[in-house]
């Protein structure tokens, strides 16, 4: 990944990111008669009337209270829209899978006010999983595609549970930068999923094949929808800002060959664990296909850590983040934070930002309007 799709993201003060949005959005308060959508407006620099940030800001301010039925308007007007799947296959199978999709790396702004008060985690050194990958691996992936600038990148990414078709899932969890450019942008393009990538250790060590076959040893399989948050989609910027808070998506997948569901092929998903506190996290793994130097994005990494979640906000009416010592670097970007429930691994983070020096990474808390925007985007589906 570069600098647009990375872990490693600068971080830098709220009032830095209170730049012109390049979204205007409709104001009007959301009713089941509201219209959730927003109006593209050109940005500040052009030709045209300037956008009025109050009324970017007035908006999201709306979308705590959005109903089920402003979610789903919201989901079904601001998803992706779907691309031929052959299409898809036919670009990546000209490609190789040891083909370098990586990109450098950016230290944070420590000065930001969001720091002055946060105590950064112990540094813990990521570690490769052993080949063969363990079954209980097999949900987490790497996910391939295009960004809106036409440049190939790679994030990380976990099979969920689909309440709505249990044990049948085609559901991805990742980060909202992976799925989409943020403010001014798009959806990316081409984008496709491989769990378990490289479990054999075919691309180890600097080995280079020309068979997808090799490193996706459950198949390939293509993003056919995908939604991430408002906050995303209208405030987010390639360093980190309050947007961060809500930097997460979810993706729809469809096999390239076959017809068997995800879940079934990999053999499980993880639920989500939404409202999660905190205090309430033991043991968390922090896991994804870094792709910055040290690292190449061939191997599945993970920091295990031992002590509580360090929390901290750019905006403080919003879900905090969650703060982990991990020294991986962009490409493990989305990928998944499990911890154990119950006797069950689950979902309650994923990688956003982070800096690679010093050895830690954060993710968003997903409180009640992940929930929204999960359940929202599984109703259209």
């Amino acid at each position: 990944m570069t600098d647009q799709h990375r872990a490693a993201r600068r971080i830098r003060s709220a009032a830095a990111a209170a730049l012109v949005a390049v979204l205007a959005v409709g104001t009007a308060a959301c009713s089941k008669d509201a219209d959730p959508t927003p109006v593209a407006q050109p940005a500040s620099g052009s030709t045209g009337d300037s956008v009025d940030i109050a009324d970017v800001q007035n908006f999201l301010s709306q979308v705590p209270n959005w109903s089920a039925d402003d979610w789903q308007k919201w989901a079904a007007k601001n998803g992706f829209k779907p691309e031929d799947i052959k299409a898809i296959k036919g670009f990546w199978d000209t490609k190789k899978p040891s083909d370098p999709r990586g990109g450098d790396s950016v230290k944070p702004d420590k000065q930001a006010p969001s720091f002055r008060e946060f105590t950064l985690p112990a540094r813990i050194a990521a570690r490769p999983q052993a080949h063969p990958y363990s079954a209980d691996t097999a949900v987490i992936g790497r996910l391939l595609f295009v960004n809106a600038e036409g440049e190939e990148h790679s994030c990380s990414g976990t099979v969920v549970s689909d309440p709505k078709n249990p044990g049948k899932s085609n559901l991805v969890w990742t980060a909202g930068h992976c799925v989409h450019g943020g403010k001014g942008s798009d959806y990316v393009q081409k984008m496709m999923f491989i769990p378990a990538y490289n479990r054999s250790g075919a691309t180890s060590h600097g080995k280079s094949i020309d068979s997808w076959e090799e490193v996706a040893p459950l198949g390939r399989w293509a993003a056919d929808a995908m939604l991430t948050m408002p906050q995303w989609m209208q405030e987010g910027t390639h360093v980190g800002n309050q947007a961060s808070q809500f930097d997460f998506a979810v993706v729809q997948v469809s096999p390239l060959d076959g017809s068997r569901s995800l879940e079934e092929t990999v053999g499980s998903s993880v639920p989500i664990l939404f409202n999660a506190k905190p205090t309430d996290i033991t043991a968390p793994k922090a896991y994804g296909y870094p792709a910055d130097p040290p690292f190449d994005g061939e191997e599945l990494e993970h920091c295990d850590s031992n002590v509580k979640l360090a929390p901290f906000a750019f905006l403080a009416s919003r879900p905090p983040m969650l703060a982990i010592g991990c020294t991986m670097t962009g490409g493990s970007s989305g990928g998944g934070w499990l911890t154990k429930q119950n006797g069950r691994t689950v979902l309650f983070s994923n990688v956003s930002i982070g800096d690679d020096e010093a050895g830690w990474q954060a993710g968003p808390t997903l409180g009640a309007e992940a929930k929204k925007m999960f359940d929202a985007f599984v109703a259209q589906a």
